[in-house]
């Protein structure tokens, strides 16, 4: 027999997959018989089949898993709840979103003056608009918090979090899902996650609102000077510039477009400064989001005279 010619027998892997291909070599150089052609590579299907694994889909939260699978789902659920009922309560208000040199922000940029609220240095365009209806439950905040939601809502971890956390998609690694069929994000409305670049564009033109509220939390009625809420406001920008630099699409927009970097030192220095704040990207999302929720709340608390700002300098 020849060399080349491996013995046929029930294995597995690579070696049945050596055996079909020898036997059918063998065939076309009329070594084997082609009388025997049939029976020798049913032989080797008959042994591949006998080899497979039957996989069975796993029904809803089954799973061999024996750790605490479910708590970061469940912590990330409770953190964004408690966020979403916040912001939405707070956007609604209109009010006490000032104190000072402070502005909350999520009313920055303050656009128009909250309808009834004195007019302060912090608005853009004066008094509310007379032509705004009355009927429509709008703030200053409503009118701008789209676009920073809408760049969290969008964003790849975020995404994979929630989703997770809200919809069970799935509710784990190895971990069983309540649905059998798999979409992706081809169609509406997680079709419109594909906005995240757009709604990067916005957020850097917040981080340079924000930079400029900071700097402006230090001009007091009595001339320059820093306050706790001057820190809180500084350090909400810096945690916010943190999560906004490290975006996987400012990576992809700085450097990763190009198949050779070495060649161009600007952009291979911004992708390489872009993915050291990538890789702690998941932890800046989370510190960002909840300072900006802190810094609201502390301003909110200063004008209601709840607490005092105390001066540093």
């Amino acid at each position: 027999m020849p060399s080349n010619f491996l013995p046929i027998y029930a294995g597995s892997g690579n070696a049945l997959i050596e055996n079909f291909v020898s036997v059918h070599s063998s065939l076309n150089e009329g070594l084997v018989p082609a009388m025997f052609s049939h029976h020798l590579i049913a032989g080797i299907w008959d042994s591949m089949a006998a080899n497979l694994v039957q996989i069975t889909r796993r029904g809803f939260g089954e799973t061999m898993r024996r750790d605490t699978w479910w708590l970061q789902s469940l912590l990330t659920f409770l953190g964004f709840s408690a966020f979403i009922v916040y912001s939405t309560w707070a956007a609604f208000q209109g009010e006490h979103y000032t104190y000072g040199p402070y502005l909350s922000p999520f009313y920055s940029p303050l656009i128009w003056e909250a309808a009834g609220q004195p007019l302060s240095t912090h608005s853009w365009l004066g008094t509310w608009p007379s032509w705004m209806p009355t009927w429509l439950p709008m703030t200053p905040a409503l009118l701008i918090l789209w676009a920073p939601g809408g760049f969290r809502f969008t964003c790849y971890y975020y995404r994979g979090a929630y989703y997770k956390a809200f919809w069970a998609d799935p509710p784990g690694c190895a971990v069983g899902e309540p649905r059998s069929g798999y979409r992706g994000e081809n169609w509406l409305p997680l079709i419109l996650q594909n906005l995240h670049r757009y709604f990067l564009y916005l957020a850097l033109i917040f981080i340079v609102i924000l930079t400029y509220d900071a700097i402006a939390a230090t001009q007091f009625s009595d001339g320059f000077g820093i306050g706790i809420g001057t820190i809180v406001l500084t350090i909400n920008v810096v945690l916010l510039a943190g999560y906004t630099f490290g975006c996987h699409s400012l990576r992809h927009l700085v450097g990763g477009g190009c198949d050779v970097l070495s060649n161009k030192p600007v952009r291979q220095g911004l992708w390489g400064w872009v993915s050291k704040l990538n890789r702690k990207h998941m932890l800046f999302a989370w510190l960002s989001l909840f300072w900006v929720g802190f810094s609201d709340l502390y301003v909110r608390m200063c004008s209601m005279g709840v607490i005092t700002d105390w001066r540093l300098l």
